[in-house]
């Protein structure tokens, strides 16, 4: 129980009756008036509020006199002893990650660097932009467009595989005259643009690149909606007749609420191939998941972002690229290693540089684009590539539509008969470097095979880093394969063409 204290209880006792007697006259106490009695009441409150307030003042006054003595003992603690255990910020053991402001230097001194690169550039070359030239990458004639008429030609391959299916679906053709017609208008539509391009004089190698993409694309589309069919055939001969949570008809939760489900061979119209056809992505599904509306707002800045970062990379493809190129056509000839080494170095910042911005116009800003106009709503086009500390995950994860194809189309068949996983990754790797050898030589019409050996190379690359970095170190060797590889393999492919093609002329 806590201190009694006479003042304070006779304090309480007075107000108590102060209290009872308010709003009623007072009685006279010892003779003396009310008007006596309630100054004499008044005046021992007053008096009973002084000594809490000086008890009060005594506290804070002791209060703070004991935090002075603290702080004055801290302080001739911190005169006496100023040093205690602790790690250096940016030694691993103390724990420290917040690099930011280092990461905003290295961005500003990455910017200067560049920009005196760019006005050396400009005083060197002059302006060299010509949005008119790019035309002639092109078109030799403007009378004849090759590269159209091919891409136009591409659609009879998209109606045989339709009618293909719908043969097979209805019983008309057996699977094995089905797999023999698919084999055949698949491989013409590898061999037949690869001969146009090789063939007619007015290709140039912008447009055979060009052809040759959209054949590919359209190769391995057609392909993935030959396998989910076949797939759906197989689940109808088991007499699976519901297919709601099979591969052709997936779940209600997989789709928006009042989408239609689509059933096989319900698939089977020219309406869904086409949607496939021009939907970004590799992988065909029954029931793709769909967004709900079209969003102008996002559309418009995909649209900006995709003229701005096309002119930008012509741009400075002629300003910046071209004329690195160009002179690093003697050290070439002459086999100057060091001249070599330096063209190499001077051509790995803007050729990293373009391809950076390269995968943000095609994989962020195109295909964004054009699957919001499909309503198209499996985004995920790519992830986190640049974290990547192995080879392996950056191959995984830089191209999520071909990664998935892979997977799906070859990579797990081959598992399921039998092969073995460093097989099957090999075999990937092999499908690969074909495709970039594929796109790269014949519409420059000579076989150099640097692509695909640099596709091969990937594979003991990535058994090196795999097995001896780790962390950090795999991030920079990864990092360092792609600013150094692909210019390495660009001078390559410009040095043997023009020496195949104006060495002669020279000569």
């Amino acid at each position: 129980m806590s201190d009694w204290n006479p003042v304070g209880a006779q304090t309480r006792r007075r107000r108590a009756t102060f209290a009872a007697g308010k709003g009623a006259s007072l009685q006279p106490m010892n003779g003396r008036s009310a008007a006596e009695c309630q100054s004499s009441v008044t005046a021992d409150f007053s008096s009973a509020d002084n000594v809490h307030r000086k008890r009060d003042h005594s506290l804070e006054t002791i209060r703070s006199g004991k935090k002075s003595d603290k702080k004055r003992r801290n302080d001739m603690g911190d005169r006496l002893s100023c040093h205690k255990s602790q790690e250096s910020l940016l030694s691993s053991a103390s724990g420290y990650n917040n690099y930011r402001g280092i990461l905003n230097w290295c961005v500003v001194m990455l910017v200067l660097s560049n920009a005196r690169l760019f006005l050396e550039n400009l005083l060197k070359y002059g302006v060299l932009v010509d949005p008119i030239q790019v035309i002639s990458l092109f078109l030799n004639d403007p009378y004849s467009w090759p590269a159209a008429c091919l891409v136009i030609v591409s659609n009879v391959f998209i109606m045989v595989a339709l009618y293909t299916e719908r043969q097979l679906s209805k019983g008309s053709f057996s699977e094995l005259v089905g797999f023999l017609v698919h084999c055949i208008y698949m491989a013409n539509m590898l061999i037949f643009p690869a001969a146009v391009v090789i063939l007619v004089p007015s290709m140039t190698p912008a447009g055979g690149v060009f052809v040759l993409g959209t054949y590919t694309i359209l190769f391995l589309k057609l392909y993935s909606y030959k396998d989910v069919n076949l797939w759906c055939r197989e689940l109808s001969t088991v007499k699976a007749k519901k297919l709601a949570r099979s591969l052709s008809c997936p779940s209600a939760q997989h789709l928006n609420g009042g989408d239609h489900k689509v059933c096989y061979p319900g698939n089977l119209t020219i309406r869904d191939i086409y949607y496939f056809v021009f939907a970004p992505t590799l992988c065909y599904e029954l029931n793709f998941p769909r967004s709900p509306k079209i969003r102008m707002s996002f559309l418009l800045r995909r649209l900006f972002e995709m003229l701005f970062f096309i002119q930008l990379l012509v741009g400075l493809t002629q300003q910046w690229m071209i004329p690195i190129i160009r002179s690093s056509m003697k050290p070439l000839e002459d086999m100057d290693l060091s001249r070599m080494t330096e063209r190499l170095l001077q051509l790995a910042v803007p050729n990293h540089l373009l391809w950076l911005m390269f995968f943000y116009c095609f994989f962020h800003s195109s295909m964004n684009f054009t699957a919001e106009l499909l309503c198209f709503g499996d985004r995920q086009f790519y992830k986190d590539w640049w974290n990547s500390e192995t080879v392996t995950y950056f191959w995984q994860n830089w191209n999520i539509p071909v990664h998935k194809w892979c997977l799906r189309h070859f990579y797990k068949p081959l598992l399921r008969k039998g092969f073995s996983k460093i097989v099957s990754q090999s075999a990937v790797f092999f499908l690969s470097a074909f495709f970039h050898e594929y796109l790269v030589s014949v519409p420059l019409r000579m076989f150099r095979l640097w692509a695909f050996m640099g596709m091969m190379a990937q594979l003991p690359l990535a058994w090196f880093v795999g097995r001896f970095l780790r962390g950090t170190y795999g991030n920079a060797a990864v990092w360092m394969s792609l600013i150094i590889g692909q210019p390495f393999a660009v001078l390559m492919y410009v040095h043997d063409y023009y020496v195949l093609n104006y060495r002669q002329e020279v000569d």
